[in-house]
Formats: structure tokens, C-alpha cells, sequence
């Protein structure tokens, strides 16, 4: 960023402080509109539980809104069939999201498999399964699906997609809010005029990719299913795919805008006899009316300011409709503010990449310039410290959830290289604060230098020029005296034609000088000077015409450099420009990647549904234990549950005792209890109460603490044999 402040300590000082505020504040609500998952909180069967009888249907609770369809859940049976109604149930209730879908009476004992997935509402898709048992488990279980939804090839390939998206974005808008409120001779500058047309061309590719992309990113994951007709159909029908074709309707009104920019704008703003120098053509025909002129660029800029915040505003929205601010928490106001968010950042990271290809690829920029992007720059880092400072309060939340989640320490990440861009914005205000501390001194050096090259330039044109004068009269005094010798010999002898020619063969030169296809500032010699003995003007060589303009236009383009690298300020601003601009690349990826992860906010509702744990240790603990008391009938296994494994609550505990055929089996006597080691706890005894054959129950087990416990099971067979087996268990 840079930036230009007062001569004064204290004021600059201020002003710097502002700056590092508005970053810090501008990376908690991420660079571009954060995202969010939404995230399962729970379900019905628990997962990984044992249930007498099977249950009537499966219910899954989520942490946000989502959308699912008729196949969003599938219940399979132990061999893989799918056994659930196929039709989706909505069991949502004020602020529970939850849905479900039915089972048909009489399913069979055995472990059955719910797998399930669904688009969130910032349309990133959200996948998983678990497994729940009927009577016991079984030996075998329908396979679990490994690849999350949204992942693979489609996954990557749609992240650098959405990636793209957003830096064509910030190229397009923020390149021509650079032209347009900065620097209106820009528009003459062809590398601009790249900038902007690329992220125009970039940003709608993308969107076309990500159309394309959303069928397999929210389903099968298969690339092939990009083709598929159908699922672009039911794509068009939703949230994400209607804000992606809005964005190409409002891509063909920008196309309109840059080419108003760069064709009338751009003439309207050609200053006389430079068109060569900005890479356009010079302006033609009569000189208009000055003051028509001056009103016909004021109209001109004021419409494609009015016209440019218009179609801006409404492709920075296709974002906030279709990702997280569109809702949870108060998206009436969310959603304006990431608007304003997004458009902050392209002003500012666009105009930064504008500024740099100007200083490094066109004509010197002009101080004013550089001033008005400075004062664009800073008003837009005050309005990501305002947005930002609320999408961190709405995203993260606590001060806690900066370093106990995911998200708070990308954020951590983020302000690590915010430091870095900070200090880099510090140089680059030092070299802009130069450029506008002494205007005159530095205007009589710049001129003193062009000056005092170009002369260098023009002595030495000119010492060449007359050397090359000098050789052409020898030239043409030489010729003369050979055909004055000609015209001698042919009066007195009939061979004067051979000796013409020969003293006119050693009198003229058999090349052309070398030095004079050199030297492209030489004008040409407009006495002939040719290896014929005639009077007449040669034909012009086009190739030797197109040889000189060639090199023309690199001693222009060479003199234009080093008039420009002589100047010590902007040489260290474009310096600094640069770094900017390369850190800025990389916060942009980082910023992406960010998007990706779900909220602290929303990470910390889960833990809280889940008494405070985490989502991976809100799961019921299984212990399969086999055992040998040694007598008859005293080998067996047993299969320990407790649900749902965590501390500070009620457990339920369940015991099933097996034969070696798998059969339930009773015993005379259980006994179970738990003992942590590290905090001497225990032993905590648990009495189980017999509630069928091989089945033993018991509720309200409290474990005080977190952390390993060891889980020691009595089995008593008959009045001799019993053993004792000790497990570690992991308790959340």
C-alpha cells in the first residue's frame, strides 16, 4: 500500500498506526468474504451405538442450514443394500436444522451404515457416514465412503477456480478504478489496458469453470460429469448457480465498460504528439474547442464512475448471495458488509497492481497520481478495518477461538504477513512522501537530466551526421571528377567507356556506409549516392525503411528508461511497489485456503452442542474384549459401549457377552471399573444390571475427568473361574 501523509511527525505517525489497525483488522475478516461449513452436531442413532430394536428412522442435526435432497442420506444393511424410504424428511424446528429419512419395519439385527451429504449454505459441499447396530454388531458392514464431498481432482481444480475468480476480481475493478479516479492517462498505457482486459478475461473463464464444476463438486466427484446436462439444469435451480449466472450477465455489462474505458475515455484523455509513447496512435483531425473538451471528459468520467460502482457492486453481491453472510448470524447486515469488503480490497490491491505496471511497463507516472492513489488506498484499508473488525467478531467470535481452532490460527497466520506488508507500506510511504516534499527541486533535476541527455544524445547524432556529410561530399566530388575524366577519354578514343567505368568503379564506394543504417536519428542524405553513374533517385528499400523504424523505437523506448531509472524516488517507489504487491499474492492465497475452513464460531457452537469436546471425540467409546477363564464354556468375547465417551457427563454403559459361534451368552457374574492412573482416580465401579441373555446395562456412569482411563472387566463363568481384562480407553 502506499500512502502519503504530511510533512508533519506526528500526523504521518498517526497515519501509520490507522494503517496497521485497518490490516489487522481487514485479515480477521479474511481478504475476500469468509466462508463457513456447516457441521453434523448429532444424530439419531448415535453414531457407532447399539439399539435394541431398529428404529423407526435416521435423523441427522446440523450446525447451520443446509440443502439436501431425497439422496442426501442412505441407510445401507450389512451387505451394502440400501434399506432406507429414499424420501427425505424435514425435521427442522425454529433454530434446529435437522432432516432425516424413514426405515421400513423389521430390519434384521446388524450393523448398518448411514451415509450422507449435503451443500451448506455458502454452497460448499459437506459429506459423512457413520454406523449405528441393531440387536449387536455384525461381523460385516457395508464400506464407508473415504472421499469427503468437494474433494479429489473436481475439489482442487474448483478451488483454484473460485481462487482465480477473486484476483480477476481485483485486477478488473481495481485496475480501472485506478484509470478512472487516478490516473486518467492510464488508459493510453497498453500494459494497464492488459491488466484490465486479463482479469476481465480471467474472472469470466473461471466463473464459466465453476458453473461447469458444480455438479460434480456437490456430487459424484467425477470429473466426466462436468457434460452433464441434467445436473447443470438442477445447478441453474440453485443459490450458488444462480449468483454465478448473475455474475456473467453483470461480466457482459463490464465488457461494455472497458471497452468505453479504453476506447472514448481513453481518446478523450490522448495528450497531443505522445500517442507513439502510450503505445496508441496520435490524435487526429482539427483541434476541438477547449472547454467542449473539458466537459466531454467530465461527462465521460462521471459516467463510468456512476456506471463502474454499479456493475462493481453487483458482482461483488454474487459473492455475499451465495456464501456464508447470506446467512446465520444477522445476514442483513453481513452481506452489505462483505460487499463493501470486496470492494475495498479490489480498490486497493487492484490499484496496486495498476500502479506497479505503470512505473515498471509505460511513461513515468505523474506525482498526482501517486498521490490520489495514496488517498484511494488509505480510505479503503479504513473501511476493511470496519468491515473487518465486524467479520471477526461474526467468524471467530472469542478471544480464545484464535488459538483453540483451526480458523483463529490461519487468522494468526494472516497477521504474521499483514507485519510484513505493514513495513513494506512504511518504505513505500517514505519514497511517496519524497515525491511530494519538493516538487520544484525535483522537477528542475528530472528536466536538468533529460536535458543534459538528450544533448548527449543530440552531440552525438549530430558529430556522426557530420562525419557521414563529410564522406558523402568526398564521395560526390570524387564521382564528378570520374565522369568530367569520362567525358575526356570518350572524345579522344573509342575504349573511354572502360575507363569511365574504371575510375568511376575506384572512385565510388562498393557498400553503403554502415554507420549510416546504424544510427536511426541520421536523416537520410538527399544527394544520391549510388554505384551507378546516373543523376536519378534510387528506390527506397523497404526493408532497410522498416530496419530504421525498428531501431527508432528501441532509442526511444531505451531513452525512455533511462530518463526513468535516473530518477532515484521512483525508481525505490517501484521498488517497493513490487515487494507490495508479491506479499499481497501471497496473502491472497493464504485467504483462500482460509475460506475453505470452517468458522471458529460455528466450530465452537459444535463443541459446545457436544458438551464442550470436539467434533472427532463426540463418539461413543466400543471395546471389543476377548477372554478365558479357563473352565467349561469359559472362552468368549465382549463387546463394551459407552456412549457417548465423554467427561463431566452421564454415560450409558452396555455390555454383550459372546460364545466363540457368536451366540449370547450368560455368565454368573460381570463386575467393571474405571481407574486413571496419572490423576489417581480410582477405582470407579460401575454394576451393571442384567436386562437380558448376555446383555448387561447401566446408566448414569460418571467419568470426572478427560483423558485415559483404564477399563478393567470381570467375568465370572462359575464358583472357580473368572479373569480379570484390563483396556485403555480415550475419554474426551
Amino acid at each position: 500500500m502506499v500512502t502519503t501523509g504530511p510533512p508533519a511527525r506526528r500526523s504521518a505517525a498517526l497515519r501509520v498506526l490507522v494503517v496497521a489497525v485497518a490490516l489487522a483488522g481487514a485479515l480477521f475478516g479474511g481478504a475476500v468474504p469468509a466462508s463457513a461449513h456447516a457441521a453434523l452436531t448429532g444424530s439419531t442413532p448415535a453414531q457407532g451405538s447399539v439399539v435394541d430394536r431398529a428404529p423407526e428412522q435416521v435423523a441427522l442435526t446440523f450446525s447451520e442450514g443446509v440443502a439436501m435432497g431425497d439422496d442426501s442420506i442412505r441407510v445401507l444393511d450389512p451387505h451394502g443394500k440400501r434399506v432406507d424410504r429414499g424420501k427425505l424428511r424435514n425435521l427442522c424446528s425454529g433454530a434446529t436444522v435437522k432432516y432425516g429419512t424413514g426405515l421400513p419395519p423389521g430390519l434384521g439385527n446388524g450393523t448398518y451404515t448411514v451415509a450422507w451429504q449435503a451443500v451448506s449454505a455458502d454452497s460448499h459441499p459437506v459429506s459423512g457416514a457413520f454406523t449405528f447396530s441393531v440387536g449387536a454388531p455384525s461381523k460385516s458392514s457395508a464400506a464407508v465412503p473415504q472421499q469427503e464431498a468437494g474433494g479429489g481432482l473436481v475439489g482442487a481444480l474448483y478451488g483454484i477456480a473460485r481462487c482465480l475468480a477473486y484476483a480477476g476480481f481485483v485486477l478488473m475493478v481495481g485496475g480501472a478504478a485506478f484509470v478512472v479516479a487516478c490516473r486518467p492517462a492510464a488508459a493510453l498505457v497498453r500494459s494497464v489496458q492488459r491488466l484490465v482486459v486479463h482479469g476481465w478475461a480471467l474472472l469470466t473463464g473461471t466463473t464459466v469453470a465453476m458453473l461447469l464444476l458444480r455438479t460434480p463438486y456437490t456430487g459424484s466427484g467425477e470429473l466426466a460429469d462436468v457434460f452433464d446436462l441434467g445436473g447443470l439444469q438442477q445447478v441453474l435451480l440453485t443459490k450458488p448457480g444462480a449468483a454465478l449466472v448473475s455474475r456473467l450477465l453483470l461480466l457482459a455489462a463490464a465488457a461494455l465498460f472497458v471497452a468505453v474505458l479504453f476506447g472514448a475515455f481513453a481518446r478523450a484523455h490522448e495528450p497531443a504528439g505522445t500517442g507513439a509513447e502510450y503505445g496508441a496512435e496520435g490524435a487526429a483531425g482539427s483541434v476541438a474547442d477547449p472547454a467542449e473538451e473539458a466537459r466531454r471528459r467530465k461527462d465521460l468520467t462521471f459516467g463510468l464512475g456512476i456506471g463502474g460502482v454499479i456493475v462493481a457492486t453487483g458482482l461483488a453481491a454474487t459473492w455475499a448471495m451465495a456464501e456464508h453472510a447470506s446467512t446465520g448470524l444477522q445476514p442483513a447486515v453481513a452481506m452489505p458488509v462483505d460487499v463493501l469488503h470486496l470492494l475495498a480490497v479490489a480498490a486497493w490491491l487492484g490499484g496496486l497492481a495498476a500502479l506497479l505496471v505503470s512505473l515498471y511497463w509505460g511513461p513515468p507516472v505523474e506525482r498526482r497520481a501517486v498521490r490520489r492513489f495514496s488517498r484511494i488506498a488509505f480510505g479503503s484499508v479504513v473501511v476493511l478495518a470496519a468491515t473487518g473488525v465486524y467479520q471477526s467478531w461474526r467468524q471467530v467470535g472469542t478471544w480464545s477461538a484464535l488459538t483453540g481452532t483451526s480458523y483463529g490460527r490461519l487468522l494468526l497466520l494472516k497477521v504474521g504477513l499483514v507485519a510484513v506488508l505493514v513495513g513494506i507500506a512504511w518504505v513505500s510511504r517514505r519514497w511517496t512522501a519524497r515525491l511530494g516534499e519538493a516538487p520544484a527541486a525535483e522537477d528542475t533535476a528530472a528536466a536538468a537530466e533529460a536535458g543534459g541527455t538528450a544533448a548527449a544524445t543530440d552531440a552525438a547524432e549530430a558529430e556522426q551526421g557530420a562525419q557521414e556529410a563529410g564522406e558523402a561530399a568526398e564521395r560526390r566530388s570524387a564521382k564528378a571528377a570520374g565522369q568530367a575524366v569520362s567525358k575526356a577519354a570518350g572524345e579522344a578514343s573509342a575504349d573511354a567507356p572502360v575507363v569511365s567505368s574504371t575510375a568511376t568503379a575506384t572512385a565510388t564506394p562498393s557498400a553503403p556506409d554502415p554507420d549510416a543504417a546504424t544510427d536511426p536519428g541520421t536523416p537520410p542524405d538527399t544527394d544520391t549516392d549510388t554505384d551507378t553513374d546516373t543523376d536519378t533517385e534510387p528506390t527506397p528499400d523497404p526493408a532497410r525503411a522498416a530496419q530504421l523504424a525498428r531501431q527508432q523505437a528501441a532509442l526511444r523506448t531505451a531513452r525512455t528508461k533511462r530518463l526513468r531509472d535516473a530518477d532515484p524516488e521512483r525508481l525505490g517507489l517501484r521498488r517497493s511497489v513490487l515487494a507490495e504487491a508479491s506479499v499481497a499474492v501471497v496473502l491472497l492465497v493464504v485467504t483462500t485456503v482460509l475460506t475453505a475452513t470452517e468458522p471458529a464460531r460455528t466450530e465452537a457452537a459444535v463443541q459446545a452442542a457436544s458438551g464442550g469436546q470436539s467434533t472427532a471425540s463426540n463418539q461413543p467409546q466400543v471395546l471389543t474384549v476377548p477372554f478365558d477363564t479357563g473352565g467349561p464354556h469359559g472362552k468368549g468375547t465382549a463387546r463394551v459401549d459407552l456412549d457417548p465417551g465423554r467427561s463431566g457427563n452421564a454415560n450409558e454403559l452396555r455390555l454383550r457377552l459372546s460364545d466363540p459361534s457368536g451366540k449370547a451368552m450368560d455368565v454368573p457374574e460381570v463386575k467393571i471399573s474405571f481407574t486413571q492412573k496419572a490423576k489417581k482416580l480410582g477405582p470407579l465401579p460401575v454394576v451393571p444390571r442384567h436386562t437380558g441373555t448376555g446383555h448387561w446395562r447401566a446408566s448414569g456412569v460418571q467419568l470426572p475427568v478427560p483423558g485415559q482411563w483404564q477399563l478393567s472387566l470381570l467375568v465370572r463363568t462359575s464358583d472357580i473361574d473368572q479373569v480379570t481384562e484390563i483396556r485403555n480407553v480415550k475419554i474426551g
